[in-house]
């Protein structure tokens, strides 16, 4: 695969973790996607391939909870997104995740999101 463009890096270094990243029943990967606008994140269970739960500046019930500065675009929006994942997935039962930082670098939201994922109760 040639690298043309920023997005056919993000999908090669985004295949080449998942190689070794997989989730399961126990231990399902928490996957973090932003767009310039918004954060979107998962927990997955790869086995058999379902959602388990999800979160996103999208939503219209955490988009009214936001702060008058936070949203989608910004380090407070994913904060508040990293907070809802941890706090949907603590109430279904599930405290271990392994990060997917989808082929991003760790480093403003997608850190933004773990960071306040791991002080809401996740592991990992």
């Amino acid at each position: 695969m040639k690298i043309k463009t920023k997005h056919d890096r993000r999908v090669r270094i985004q295949l080449r973790q998942r190689k070794r990243i997989a989730g399961s029943a126990e231990r399902p990967r928490l996957s973090v996607f932003r767009s310039v606008a918004h954060v979107y994140a998962q927990v997955i269970d790869d086995l058999n391939g379902t959602t388990l739960v999800s979160a996103s500046s999208v939503e219209p019930a955490l988009k009214g909870a936001f702060a008058t500065e936070a949203r989608g675009g910004n380090l407070k929006g994913a904060e508040a997104i990293g907070r809802a994942i941890a706090e949907r997935s603590i109430e279904k039962g599930i405290t271990r995740v392994v990060f997917d930082r989808s082929g991003f670098l760790y480093h403003g939201r997608i850190r933004a999101v773990a960071d306040a994922a791991r002080k809401a109760g996740l592991e990992f």
